[in-house]
């Protein structure tokens, strides 16, 4: 596998996609692509955010729709229409990613199976010292982050334990469950094939579930990226969700529906026929 792409969601947040993306720079595998999905940030912060982009060693485009509401499913749809890599890897631009990240990844990639990663939490207050401070949190070892949990300024520190895991990685390969965009990475075939994110899952929430449920009913396995790919997700206030309900019933009734694989409103509307 030589082409990754990551695809980057953002909205209205220059100072957290900023360290998100300069972690990226570090990485010590440089060879893939960013392409930066802005779900509606303003022309300032939009401006902010690709003078950040113009500092990249490595390829960057930037796709930008207007702001109608939370509408990550569109936004990865088109961002992933003008991305190149045959792999696809998820991540949120509120997540700092350790430099590793990539070749991780790569290594994990294997034909027939999504990666979920997990995720680490950062405290309110040391996001706040993070961003204020610019410190290079993917510099970090495992140590580190040891210490900074006994400090309550991140949840846990477990996920920085590097396994060797091996065939276990594989014993749920039909679970749904804490499979997150947040850090999420499939084969550009795999995505193609269940039709990309349904739009149809507009607000927050379970259009990443929706799009794994799916993965599995077309027969693709998950791998566990966990002890291998953790990233570190900056404190936030949550997201509005008035659609939180509605979803999950969606959700509930794709989950039993194991011949639905095809997004109803989903990647194809932007590819030529």
């Amino acid at each position: 596998m030589n082409s990754i792409s990551v695809i980057v969601t953002t909205y209205n947040w220059p100072a957290a996609l900023k360290l998100c993306l300069e972690a990226l720079y570090m990485q010590t595998d440089s060879n893939f692509e960013i392409i930066v999905a802005d779900d509606g940030s303003t022309t300032a912060n939009v401006a902010m955010n690709k003078s950040v982009c113009a500092q990249s060693p490595m390829p960057v485009k930037y796709v930008h729709q207007e702001d109608q509401g939370f509408r990550a499913s569109t936004i990865r749809n088109k961002a992933v229409v003008q991305s190149a890599g045959e792999y696809l890897i998820f991540l949120d631009g509120d997540c700092v990613v350790r430099q590793n990240f990539i070749s991780r990844h790569r290594k994990l990639a294997v034909r027939g199976c999504f990666v979920p990663g997990n995720r680490v939490l950062i405290s309110q207050s040391f996001t706040e010292n993070v961003i204020n401070h610019s410190i290079a949190l993917y510099k970090k070892n495992a140590l580190d982050f040891f210490i900074l949990s006994l400090q309550s300024k991140i949840n846990r520190s477990l996920p920085f334990l590097t396994l060797p895991l091996g065939k276990l990685r594989l014993l749920a390969p039909k679970k749904w469950q804490k499979a997150m965009t947040c850090n999420l990475a499939m084969w550009r075939d795999d995505f193609l094939r269940v039709n990309g994110f349904d739009e149809l899952f507009e607000g927050w929430g379970f259009e990443d579930s929706d799009l794994v449920i799916r993965l599995i009913h077309a027969g693709i396995k998950r791998k566990e990226g966990r002890f291998s790919v953790p990233v570190l997700h900056l404190w936030h206030s949550q997201n509005n969700r008035n659609n939180q309900d509605l979803n999950y019933q969606r959700l509930l009734k794709r989950l039993h529906q194991q011949d639905f694989i095809f997004a109803e409103k989903g990647l194809s509307q932007y590819l030529a026929h």
